[in-house]
């Protein structure tokens, strides 16, 4: 009986792993309780460590038998099992868990463990330096009379009652409009900075540190175009911010923005950068930094950090379509914010290049059409008379693929890279020109004195403002072909009804009412037949729209 089992217990003794072995050891020398429990908690029942489904008495006893049979020193075996089950429970003791890192980078494996960025360091030691700005405007309103009553004397008591809810002309006819921004010290003895948006059209501005201190702010300058304006307040050693560099700045880096958002001062909201130089509808100058930090009234003119603690934007603007944060923030870079800053301390405003072109992007279809071989650059499409552009005999349809050698990608790179240069300075535009390249010098003119003034020729009495406030010249041929447009009229100045009306200099005259104007003759000849009934049809930017005149 027994050679029989040692038999089939040395056949399944052959296929066991040394788990099994463990087991069985352990079921022999049941004294050895802690050996036994070890076994049943980590090796559970022999079903799951024997290679056979299902083992009744005989064979679990067969390799018992097997095993005495074949074990000499049983006490050594054990003493063995012993030392290789102490020394596998130390290589299974827990050990402590090292410390979270943080960091920005992406995740390598599904395994990695990478705890959030703790900000706390960085709003303690960046906090002070941000402020929170407050603005009063007065707003004048025109004089309201207290209407008067058929019928009704002063020493009528329906009179008295009238008078006390109708608004009374001795009334003070003035209020004050109050607005919300952020900003941050720049320097230690009070110069701040925050957006132009903030401080606009205020009479008065306060500045409150996080120490409760406040401050008459002055504004030093504001640059719309840009949307940065420079505040200097009357105080010493205060804290200031690090300045950071954006062109360090890569896509998925965390960022902190610290403001007043509704009011509430030093407010901390975090995310990453979502793009870089990024240009939005109707501003191409400015190569904004998207995030999807929570930005929302009250946090124009913060500051957008770094985990380094460097400010590397001025939070400006959001895209809504509610008016409240919807997960596209902008930023604008601290080095064009920093480089504005400077110009306004030295000259009170900014000074920007000007070539005098309309410009587009190119398409993947303009690049074919135009027989180059890849999308990009900036196809002009008008060319102003007397401008630096056309001096240099750029043309309509000329290409610029490279400016001062730079390589352009888009239309909005040679608009800010000509507003970022000097007026007077040279430009070498490397261009495309009816299929084959060609090198063109240019000097840039100054985009604000040279806007501003008129282009038109001297004003003659056919040019001078009508009873409407149109100051208008006519255009030649050329002029019309230039400017795509089948008008024959362009206003050039605006006062009086038409101001308020909403006429722009620059707008194309193409109809009263249904009918079309041809000369600024005309033009006269039907207002005196209409009348103040009139809405004009003009060109705007490409645009028709009808502009209703408002009648006094």
């Amino acid at each position: 009986m027994h050679s029989h089992l040692v038999e089939r217990g040395e056949r399944q003794y052959s296929r066991i792993g040394w788990q099994g072995k463990f087991f069985l050891c352990a079921l022999d020398y049941g004294k050895f309780n802690p050996i036994l429990n070890y076994c049943k908690d980590n090796f559970k029942s022999p079903e799951s460590i024997f290679p056979a489904q299902h083992f009744n008495f005989n064979e679990l006893d067969a390799l018992r038998i097997y095993m005495m049979r074949t074990m000499r020193k049983p006490v050594l075996t054990v003493v063995l099992l012993i030392v290789l089950l102490a020394l596998d429970g130390c290589e299974k003791k827990p050990q402590p868990a090292p410390p979270p890192v943080t960091t920005s980078r992406a995740v390598g494996t599904a395994s990695t463990v990478i705890a959030l960025p703790n900000f706390t360091v960085l709003v303690k030691k960046e906090g002070p330096a941000v402020v929170n700005i407050s603005t009063t405007q007065k707003i004048r309103r025109e004089h309201i009379p207290f209407p008067t009553f058929p019928g009704t004397k002063q020493d009528d008591p329906l009179y008295g009652f009238f008078r006390r809810f109708a608004p009374s002309e001795m009334l003070p006819h003035e209020f004050r409009s109050q607005s919300l921004g952020s900003g941050f010290i720049v320097s230690q003895d009070g110069y701040i900075l925050t957006n132009a948006h903030v401080v606009e059209n205020a009479d008065e501005v306060t500045v409150r540190l996080t120490d409760k201190r406040e401050f008459k702010a002055k504004v030093i300058g504001a640059d719309k175009r840009s949307d940065i304006a420079l505040l200097k307040i009357s105080a010493k050693d205060l804290p200031v911010v690090s300045i950071g560099d954006t062109s360090k700045l890569e896509v998925g880096e965390w960022v902190v923005a610290i403001g007043s958002p509704f009011g509430f001062t030093n407010s901390v909201s975090q995310g990453i950068v979502s793009a870089m130089g990024r240009s939005l509808p109707g501003e191409n100058t400015t190569p904004f930094i998207q995030t999807d930090v929570p930005i929302n009234p009250g946090n124009s003119g913060g500051p957008l950090f770094n985990l380094n603690g460097e400010v590397i934007g001025i939070n400006s603007q959001i895209y809504s379509r509610s008016g409240g944060y919807m997960g596209l923030s902008f930023a604008i870079p601290i080095d064009l914010a920093i480089k504005v800053k400077n110009e306004l301390l030295k000259h009170g405003s900014v000074k920007r290049g000007w070539l005098g072109v309309t410009i587009q992007d190119v398409s993947a279809e303009h690049a074919r059409s135009f027989g180059l071989t890849k999308a990009g650059g900036a196809l002009i499409t008008t060319v102003g008379k007397d401008t630096p552009a056309a001096r240099a005999n750029l043309e309509i349809g000329d290409i610029i693929l490279k400016f001062n050698g730079k390589e352009l990608t888009d239309a909005g790179d040679l608009a800010r890279i000509v507003g970022d240069a000097a007026p007077g300075a040279i430009a070498r535009l490397s261009i495309w020109r009816r299929g084959a390249a060609k090198e063109v010098v240019a000097t840039l003119g100054d985009a604000d004195t040279d806007l501003k003034t008129p282009k038109s020729k001297p004003m003659d009495k056919g040019m001078a403002p009508d009873r409407i406030g149109l100051t208008m010249h006519e255009l030649s041929p050329d002029k019309q072909q230039m400017l795509h447009t089948e008008g024959y009229v362009v206003v050039d100045a605006v006062d009086g009804i038409a101001a308020e009306s909403g006429i722009h200099p620059g707008d194309i005259i193409i109809a009263i009412n249904t009918q079309r104007i041809s000369s600024i003759k005309q033009f006269r000849t039907v207002m005196a037949e209409v009348g103040m009934r009139a809405a004009l049809l003009v060109q705007r930017e490409g645009n028709m729209i009808f502009i209703p005149l408002i009648s006094k």
